[in-house]
């Protein structure tokens, strides 16, 4: 993980800018995960949100639940303050820098949302990190994902990478996408199959558990304690 939280302090002030041209379809993605938490637009929920980078999740779950309280968690420091600059216009969003492998909180939450951060843990971390993620959320609570992740078979891991490649060659020139972000790929990424993460979910104590949208090698998904 000290790979991954040196390359998302480098890259921090970028971000926003950059990940718009890595993944298709990105905005669309959050939009898909924030509609798929299941509360009114005035409820007063309580969200923790793993992996927050620049805020970008949880500014838009503000838009839509303007009474949430927000934590908001992170690895690089960078990624924080540029978090914090982002929230800056809400008082009810906190956040700490840490390790999320590595909390400890008991049902204090009505939902949990990540993106873009459970495939830099290896897949037997991300099945063990549902089973310590339920314990995280209250009776009824949710779970949502948004993230990279493997198709079922070869051929289609192999379609996926060569879609992806196509959208960052509208960006980025051939070298750039070789030496640098498939390069940083296959070093810090662990992705796992969609369907793993199904199951590992329902093994977990998930109800209710479906994919709520996806695009070759990402997807949103999630369910309900």
């Amino acid at each position: 993980m000290k790979k991954v939280k040196d390359h998302f302090e480098e890259e921090a002030e970028e971000f926003d800018k950059l990940i718009r041209t890595l993944i298709p379809f990105y905005d669309e993605m959050v939009s898909s995960l924030v509609l798929s938490l299941p509360f009114h637009g005035k409820e007063k929920i309580k969200i923790l949100d793993l992996g927050c980078g620049t805020g970008n999740i949880s500014r838009e779950v503000k838009k839509r639940f303007p009474n949430a309280q927000i934590t908001c968690v992170d690895l690089a420091e960078n990624m924080i303050k540029m978090a914090k600059t982002k929230l800056s216009p809400y008082t009810d969003v906190e956040f700490l820098r840490a390790d999320f492998r590595e909390l400890d909180f008991h049902e204090e939450y009505d939902t949990v949302i990540s993106s873009l951060a459970l495939h830099h843990l290896q897949p037997e971390e991300q099945r063990a990190f549902y089973r310590r993620l339920n314990g995280f959320l209250k009776d009824g609570g949710v779970f949502y994902n948004a993230d990279i992740v493997l198709g079922s078979t070869p051929y289609l891991n192999q379609t996926y990478q060569d879609k992806w490649v196509e959208f960052m060659l509208q960006n980025h020139n051939q070298e750039e996408v070789e030496k640098t972000w498939l390069a940083k790929h296959r070093e810090e990424d662990f992705p796992s199959p969609l369907p793993s993460h199904i199951q590992w979910m329902k093994e977990a104590g998930f109800n209710d558990v479906d994919v709520v949208w996806k695009y070759y090698m990402f997807g949103v998904y999630g369910g309900k304690k």
